[in-house]
């Protein structure tokens, strides 16, 4: 399994995983030179993306294919992304989940409030109407933040 940073190529592929598992397309295009993939053989296993919003952004879009589920894929994906996140300068990730509530803690994600989320990550297209206002928010801070609160 290969982690590397998608190309416009990998689009369709995520597309279709993402719409296979009922997750929203809203602003994956426009934000899709952010994300990553795992690949095996030639074929997109899993892909996840961020989206930054100055020192915050949105973790998106975190997808892996039904034959690949439970193989650690995901949890090599959110650790990638995560350290990109570190070396771009983020200090605040969010997300919005409405099933995966109980996988993200065990990568330092707390649940929060929609209020606590800064604007600019809100008027993301995953805020605005792609997730549910049921989704659950949950927040986990990464560099400069993370290290400062240790």
């Amino acid at each position: 399994m290969r982690i590397r940073n998608a190309t416009e190529l990998d689009l369709p592929s995520v597309e279709q995983l993402l719409s296979a598992s009922d997750l929203p397309l809203d602003g994956v295009r426009e934000s899709f030179s952010s994300f990553i993939v795992a690949e095996e053989a030639g074929e997109i296993a899993g892909a996840i993306g961020l989206e930054a919003f100055g020192s915050a952004a949105l973790l998106r879009s975190a997808v892996v294919s039904s034959e690949h589920r439970g193989n650690g894929v995901g949890s090599r994906l959110v650790r990638q992304l995560l350290e990109q996140a570190d070396a771009a300068g983020i200090e605040e990730v969010y997300l919005l989940t409405t099933t995966a509530e109980k996988y993200f803690p065990r990568f330092g994600f707390n649940r929060t409030a929609r209020s606590a989320v800064p604007e600019a990550v809100k008027a993301s297209a995953e805020f605005q109407g792609a997730c549910p206002d049921t989704a659950v928010v949950m927040k986990r801070l990464v560099g400069a933040a993370a290290r400062a609160r240790a």
